[in-house]
């Protein structure tokens, strides 16, 4: 059988037009906010608010109650549903970006036309199950689209992936090559299969993940492309804090970087919101978990100096869009900020 590459098939960019967003909405039952779930659907609502003027916004619940639960929260919060669009797709947990469909766009004959790649999901290396309604929720969105959909039968996660839409995927050693995900295939393998089913001609390979991210390491938190041939990382100027040498180490490495037309990387530096803790637990606080939508970024904010900073290099890079700073202290608990919740679905 044919592979999405060979059927002319890629993973667009982030920044290339959206027909929607995807959520999956957290359950109260659910482990990922513990002792502060009331704290979380406002956040919800306060994205929702502003993804809604930009494009569609789909929502997977539980069942109709949960949706009429959430209708009632979103209203109450002064968000407008008339774009708001309600699916009962189960999943235990609100991790959209990494049990959530994978698009893919070819363009044939003159047609525009789209696929979806259905990952296997784990989630990340048999941590919290069950996870078996959570893996199902890409064949539900193929289903509900009528789209092709490809299964690889390798786990992957949408948060492991960057692309910048041209060829060149960017990932992590310590998540990808991790003994949980696919012990029976090597480096080599994983790189094929990204070729494959993304289209991709270029792998490029980052380090560690930034301490407290319990996925061991998705590139999501560290580095994200805002043009073909532009990047922006995080690093942590606190030579004491943990982060510093790991995320020194991906600097260095994206340094000598080039894209898939052999040009080097222009790699921009974003500022890292310093140790954001709760109960004594080190949370994944990044700024480089911002969502690009239609017109808009969204930005994760954590009550720091360094917001400000971070908004305004991330304005600079996108001058066409609207960067938004939203508050994430209550979300960041979950272990995930604004990129890990949504998954964009292209026009």
């Amino acid at each position: 059988m044919d592979t999405p590459a060979q059927l002319g098939y890629r993973m667009p960019a982030e920044w290339e037009p959206h027909a929607g967003t995807w959520f999956t909405w957290p359950r109260p039952e659910g482990i990922s906010f513990p002792d502060k779930y009331d704290s979380v659907p406002p956040v919800y609502a306060a994205l929702i608010k502003h993804l809604v003027q930009a494009e569609e916004v789909h929502i997977n619940v539980w069942h109709a109650e949960m949706e009429q639960w959430v209708r009632g929260l979103l209203e109450k919060e002064k968000t407008p549903l008339a774009r708001v669009h309600f699916h009962h797709f189960p999943a235990y947990e609100p991790w959209c970006r990494d049990h959530g469909p994978i698009f893919l766009v070819r363009e044939r004959d003159g047609q525009h036309e789209r696929a979806v790649v259905d990952w296997g999901y784990n989630a990340w290396g048999n941590k919290y199950p069950p996870f078996d309604l959570d893996d199902a929720v890409p064949q539900h969105v193929a289903r509900l689209r009528g789209l092709p959909l490809f299964s690889p039968g390798i786990v992957m996660e949408g948060g492991a992936l960057e692309v910048n839409g041209r060829g060149t995927v960017l990932t992590t050693e310590s998540c990808l090559l991790h003994p949980n995900r696919n012990p029976q295939l090597n480096k080599a393998q994983i790189e094929q299969h990204l070729k494959d089913y993304l289209g991709a001609t270029n792998i490029l390979w980052l380090g560690d993940g930034i301490v407290g991210d319990d996925t061991d390491g998705h590139v999501d938190d560290l580095t994200r492309f805002v043009s073909p041939n532009t990047v922006v990382t995080v690093i942590e100027e606190d030579p004491s804090d943990a982060n510093h040498s790991l995320l020194q180490d991906n600097l260095c490495r994206l340094r000598s970087m080039k894209d898939e037309t052999g040009r080097p990387l222009r790699v921009v530096e974003l500022p890292m919101p310093g140790l954001v803790e709760y109960e004594g637990q080190r949370l994944p606080a990044s700024y480089a978990n911002f969502y690009i939508a239609n017109g808009i970024v969204l930005v994760p904010t954590y009550r720091h100096a360094n917001d400000a900073r971070a908004l305004d290099i991330l304005q600079r890079e996108f001058p066409d869009r609207r960067v938004i700073g939203v508050d994430s202290m209550e979300l960041i608990w979950g272990l995930g900020s604004f990129h890990c919740i949504s998954q964009q679905e292209p026009a």
